[in-house]
C-alpha cells in the first residue's frame, strides 16, 4: 500500500495528521507493506524568509480575527498537538518560506532520508522554533539524518529539486487539493485534514482489504500441484 501525504512544514495540522496517521499504522498488522511519500505543498509560496509579525499576528492578519483571537486559536491546535505527544511553540515560532525545505526534502528521498528529514523539518520549526529557510539550519538537518553536508550545500546552493517541488504542486492541484494535510491511498482514495487515529485506522483496514480481493487472474481450474514455502505437494 502506498500513502502519499501532500504537506507543508508550517502547517501545524501537517503534522498533527502524520503522527495521528503513524499511531493508527502502529495499530495496523501490515504496516511493513505501507509506503509513506511526502509531497510538495506550499501554503504560501510568497512567504517571506523573514517577517517581524509573530505567527499569531500572521494569523490574525490573514483571517480579519483579533490577535487574542488567533492566539486563542493556536492554543487549542496546541492541545491537540499535546494529545499526539508533540510541542507546539507558537510564541518563539518563525514564520518563514518553505520552498528550500522542500527542496531538501526531495534531496533526502533520493537518498532514502525523506522519512527523517521530514520528521525534522516539522520538529525544528514547531519544537525548536528554528527559521526552516535559513541554509545553516537546513544544512544541519541534512548532516544530522545522515547526508552529506557538503552535498546538501551544492544542491540547495545549485536550484536543484525545484522542479520536484512544483510537479508535486501540480499534481496536487490535478487532484483540486485546496488544504493540507491531505492524503492519498494507493492512488484512488483521499483523506483530507488530520483526522482521529481510529480514521486512519479504518481507512488502512478498507483500502488493505479491498487490495487483497482484487486479483488480476481467474482461476480456470483447481488447484494442481504445486510448490509454496519451499515444499512441493505430493501426490
Amino acid at each position: 500500500m502506498k500513502i502519499e501525504i501532500w504537506s507543508d512544514f508550517v502547517c501545524p495540522f501537517c503534522y498533527i495528521g502524520k503522527r495521528r496517521l503513524e499511531q493508527a499504522l502502529e495499530q495496523f498488522p501490515h504496516r511493513e507493506d505501507v509506503e509513506v511519500v511526502f509531497r510538495s505543498f506550499e501554503l504560501d509560496p510568497n512567504a517571506k524568509k523573514e517577517t517581524p509579525l509573530t505567527i499569531h499576528e500572521l494569523i490574525a492578519q490573514k483571517y480579519g480575527i483579533t490577535v487574542e483571537e488567533a492566539k486563542r486559536a493556536n492554543a487549542d491546535i496546541g492541545k491537540q498537538a499535546e494529545a499526539v505527544g508533540l510541542t507546539f511553540r507558537f510564541e518563539t515560532m518563525k514564520p518563514t518560506n518553505t520552498f528550500d525545505a522542500h527542496r531538501l526534502a526531495h534531496y533526502a528521498k533520493e537518498k532514502g532520508k525523506l522519512n527523517d528529514v521530514v520528521e525534522r523539518l516539522f520538529y525544528a520549526y514547531f519544537t525548536e522554533s528554528k527559521r526552516i529557510s535559513n541554509r545553516d539550519v537546513l544544512f544541519a538537518i541534512a548532516e544530522a539524518a545522515g547526508l552529506d553536508r557538503k552535498e546538501a550545500e551544492a544542491v540547495l546552493d545549485g536550484g536543484r529539486y525545484a522542479e520536484q517541488v512544483r510537479e508535486d504542486e501540480a499534481a496536487a492541484a490535478r487532484f483540486g487539493v485546496r488544504g493540507v494535510p491531505f492524503f492519498v491511498l494507493n492512488g484512488k482514495y483521499a483523506i483530507s485534514g488530520a483526522q482521529p487515529v481510529d480514521v486512519f485506522r479504518r481507512a488502512l483496514e478498507k483500502v488493505w482489504e479491498e487490495e487483497q480481493q482484487a486479483s488480476p487472474l481467474r482461476p480456470l481450474a483447481g488447484e494442481g500441484g504445486m510448490c509454496a514455502d519451499g515444499s512441493c505437494s505430493i501426490g
